[in-house]
């Protein structure tokens, strides 16, 4: 049988993944290109195939029907937004992901990035690197109020790191209300605490706008917003109008519209931008891959319990 493996950086950080592959008997197709395959080229990729360790390529209706053969996809990462799931089970495709892989080092993320942030660490370097002896006084972490859009396995561990430094903690998700967070966090509307937070960051899911032009408008003079989760859960413009009015002081996205990115907030000096790599440690990348190849494996072999 044949596994075709298409997201760019499988196995480059520990073998183990690709060597339960092996030991198991199959064929494994590396990804010719090492970035993100378009529709035609996953359909190229996939012929003869049985299963795929995917990444974020378009698996679709048109991509299913042209790939009779497939009859599993393992996702290494949480979101699911690429893979149309109904048109997979009406061609008796199995799907999984890997949920629990990213947490810590996309939290471990979004607290670098903050810490960034409030303390004034990339303008200070910026100063450094032009020869310039120039200290701009931060913030701390410690009684400030941060508000986590999103509660699932990411947002609590987020909520965890971010009290540890004595931060005060607003919740908001809509599944949930009070009784349901487990320690010393604050439930709130969307609506109140984007009003009180000095930060905002997002873990949440979903295809529409969290952040949009109404409300960006009505959050706290100076705030910080920062995204790890979907790039369209924040309006671009009216992120980009938030910044330059001074009504947000500073953004880190980690997630875009459109991959790779370079729109305008590429000039903006006030925004910190990395290229989705939240989940970019070591100890992520293998835990998420052998997690992949262990659903990939089961489904192939007939009935993953877990």
């Amino acid at each position: 049988m044949k596994i075709a493996v298409s997201t760019s950086s499988f196995a480059t950080m520990d073998s183990t993944p690709l060597n339960m592959l092996l030991d198991h008997g199959y064929e494994v197709l590396d990804n010719p290109f090492h970035r993100k395959l378009t529709e035609k080229e996953i359909i190229i990729h996939l012929q003869g195939v049985d299963g795929l360790v995917a990444g974020l390529e378009p698996l679709t209706e048109k991509v299913f029907e042209d790939c009779p053969q497939l009859k599993a996809i393992a996702r290494v990462g949480i979101g699911m937004d690429n893979v149309d799931s109904i048109a997979a089970n009406s061609h008796g495709i199995k799907v999984s992901n890997t949920p629990e892989g990213p947490t810590n080092a996309v939290a471990e993320m979004t607290l670098a990035a903050a810490l960034c942030l409030v303390r004034q660490i990339i303008p200070a370097n910026r100063a450094m690197h032009n020869n310039e002896w120039s200290k701009t006084i931060g913030k701390s972490l410690k009684n400030t109020p941060i508000l986590i859009i999103g509660y699932g396995r990411i947002g609590r561990r987020v909520a965890e790191l971010f009290m540890a430094f004595g931060a005060e903690i607003f919740i908001t998700d809509p599944a949930l209300k009070q009784e349901d967070l487990i320690s010393n966090e604050k439930w709130v509307e969307l609506s109140e605490g984007l009003r009180m937070a000095e930060i905002i960051t997002i873990h949440a899911g979903g295809k529409d706008p969290i952040l949009n032009q109404k409300n960006i408008s009505n959050i706290k003079h100076g705030a910080i917003i920062m995204n790890s989760a979907r790039g369209n859960l924040i309006e671009e413009v009216a992120l980009l109008e938030g910044l330059n009015s001074g009504q947000i002081s500073s953004a880190w996205l980690d997630v875009f519209h459109e991959e790779p990115y370079s729109g305008e907030l590429s000039k903006h000096e006030n925004v910190l931008l990395t290229p989705h790599m939240s989940t970019y440690s070591i100890q992520c990348r293998k835990d998420m891959e052998i997690k992949a190849v262990q659903n990939l494996i089961a489904d192939l072999e007939n009935g993953r319990t877990n």
